[in-house]
């Protein structure tokens, strides 16, 4: 089994490690948040072992950016001196999927993630559908009827957000928020991306997937016969 553990204390990082090491398994290192992100999005690990407190990027957002934003579901095992509800709470929204507090004993620190790589092999492909609009969450492919098509980064944050909801209306603040967060961009965008996004999944197709609620939002939906 192949072990990333995210850790910037050295002596904590090796005394998982070479216990991990002893016992058969594969462990790469990473001391920061950033160098570890990288890591987990561009390798295979069977499990992560993730610190809160990092340098560069605090547990809770390498957790949530590789969860929604790199679409990564390795199982991710989180280490803490935090035990408070709330800080657990925290780290389980942010996508871990189990939470251990400092102190620890390295013996359960290995029977979780013997847990946890086994759930993760047994996981399905996680897949959205409205009518005969495919999107695969993790190969990031989307398919009509039976047809690739090609989406950027952003079209790929709407469609998700709008097939996640459907068939529900979005509203445009919501739809903002969830591709561009904090840094709005101007007015036209939304639109602009919008109408790109309804060149490649409707216009080539008979029926329209995609409805406008003019003032509120938008939503996706799969036509009635």
């Amino acid at each position: 089994m192949r072990v990333l553990i995210i850790e910037d204390n050295p002596d904590i990082a090796a005394n998982i490690g070479d216990y991990l090491e002893d016992i058969g398994y594969t462990v790469d290192f990473a001391g920061d948040g950033v160098t570890g992100l990288h890591l987990a999005v561009v390798n295979d690990f069977d499990a992560i072992i993730l610190d809160l407190a990092l340098p560069g990027m605090d547990g809770l957002e390498v957790c949530r950016k590789l969860r929604q934003d790199a679409n990564k579901d390795t199982p991710v095992l989180m280490l803490t001196a935090r035990d408070r509800l709330e800080d657990k709470l925290a780290g389980f929204e942010k996508g871990a999927d189990d939470y251990l507090v400092k102190p620890f004993e390295l013996q359960e620190v290995a029977a979780r993630l013997k847990v946890l790589a086994s759930r993760g092999r047994r996981r399905t492909k996680r897949e959205l559908t409205v009518g005969d609009l495919v999107y695969n969450l993790d190969t990031l492919s989307v398919t009509r009827q039976g047809q690739e098509i090609h989406l950027n980064p952003i079209g790929l944050k709407l469609l998700q957000s709008l097939m996640e909801a459907s068939p529900n209306v979005v509203s445009r603040t919501d739809l903002e928020m969830e591709v561009w967060g904090e840094e709005m961009p101007d007015s036209d965008s939304l639109r602009v991306h919008i109408h790109t996004l309804r060149s490649a999944i409707d216009k080539p197709f008979e029926s329209n997937l995609i409805q406008t609620r003019h003032g509120i939002g938008y939503r996706l939906v799969e036509p009635q016969d």
